[in-house]
């Protein structure tokens, strides 16, 4: 059998982060590749018993087909969480539930444009977002991004340069994989270029509550009266990746296109899964499970960063992140990023190559990913002690 692949599929190549993920699966293995949250975080205990109490009183009301739109008691629950802790109000938009976060990317996407049609977005940016853009058949336009979140001047001319570009992809705290947070200053800029121009913001914020230093700052979406945010958020990494709840907060006007292209995705997210959720909320204190969790990686970054000042300060220069899972770390010119991150598998330690993230993957890069929630602490020592090492190796 002689098989056709579309076109929008035919030239992408697997997630770098995935597949690196498949060696990290190996014993010994140190990851600083992933991007899951510390199992420590999980609630296991609250899971299990709601779990238990759901499927005990009436199984059959979580393994019916669900509304499209989203479990009505969760929905309810989580816009008054986010009007409570993200001003984030419905005056003008509706909140749709979905499977994973990524899963706001690919219905903002179908809705929004057809083939051949620009988004513009930070770069680097979230391998899975730019593979779910290429999916489309999108043209994909990048806007380098400074200590503060992506330039604006740099946006703004990219703006002028595609002015029928679709929508502008920003990941505000602590940026996957850049680790920066869009100042306060930025972020108002950016929502007056996209009213100026009538163009959407697609706000993607999975990394908002795991804040573990400095002060919080409005999301876009608490800024938006003309209806021209989308805000997508995440229970990946705050309750539990492998439950698959996630929620997107839509201009009401396109509501309706985003349930037809959520029925055509997977009808509904799963009704069990979003009744352990909606019940979380009600029975549990999340604001302070997220406070713990804070901590849990308050203590996995510092770690890490203390430990990048020890035994790599003369050959990697980083910006400290205020949250979020990940440092971005450049390396010195004269040692090459690709044959560096091979000498690590040597020793058993996976990151991810800083190319995987940009648009085009073939130009140079000298960033590396490293993630600090996956590994333990024991590890995160020890992994970045023969960081050093291996480049000492190298600069032989």
């Amino acid at each position: 059998m002689s098989y056709k692949i579309s076109d929008n599929f035919s030239n992408m190549k697997p997630s770098a982060t995935r597949e690196i993920l498949k060696v990290t699966s190996q014993p010994g293995m140190i990851a600083f590749a992933g991007g899951s949250p510390d199992t420590d975080a999980f609630p296991c205990e609250e899971v299990k018993k709601l779990s238990s109490q759901i499927l005990g009183e009436n199984p059959v009301s979580a393994l019916v087909y669900g509304v499209s739109e989203g479990y009505e008691p969760l929905r309810n629950n989580v816009k008054r969480w986010l009007y409570k802790t993200k001003n984030i109000n419905f005056s003008n938009s509706d909140l749709i539930i979905t499977s994973g976060g990524t899963q706001v990317m690919d219905l903002t996407t179908r809705v929004l444009t057809s083939k051949g049609d620009t988004i513009i977005c930070e770069e680097p940016s979230f391998i899975g977002s730019l593979n779910c853009f290429r999916s489309h058949g999108c043209n994909i336009v990048g806007v380098g991004i400074d200590d503060d979140g992506m330039n604006i001047e740099k946006l703004e001319r990219a703006i002028k340069e595609n002015p029928d570009a679709r929508f502008i992809y920003t990941i505000p705290n602590f940026q996957n994989p850049g680790g920066t947070t869009l100042s306060l200053e930025k972020r108002r800029k950016m929502y007056e270029l996209a009213k100026k121009n009538n163009i959407i913001i697609l706000e993607d914020d999975p990394y908002g509550d795991l804040r573990t230093a400095g002060e919080g700052l409005p999301s876009i979406k608490s800024m938006d009266t003309d209806g021209i945010v989308i805000y997508a958020g995440s229970f990946s990494k705050i309750l539990a990746p492998g439950i698959r709840v996630a929620y997107a907060v839509v201009p009401s006007e396109i509501i309706p296109a985003f349930t037809i292209a959520k029925q055509v995705s997977d009808v509904h997210t799963g009704v069990l899964n979003q009744m352990i959720v909606s019940r979380w909320f009600d029975e549990y204190n999340v604001d302070f499970h997220i406070k713990e969790i804070q901590k849990i990686y308050r203590r996995k970054l510092n770690l890490m960063c203390d430990c990048l000042d020890k035994y790599c300060s003369d050959f990697i220069k980083y910006v400290r992140p205020e949250g979020g899972l990940f440092i971005w770390a450049k390396l010195d010119d004269k040692i090459d990023m690709m044959q560096y991150v091979k000498k690590l598998l040597e020793y058993r330690v996976a990151v991810v190559p800083g190319n995987a993230f940009m648009i085009d993957d073939t130009a140079p890069c000298q960033h590396i990913r490293l993630n600090f929630s996956t590994p333990s602490d024991e590890n995160i020592a020890r992994g970045v002690e023969i960081m050093g090492k291996a480049y000492k190796e190298l600069s032989v």
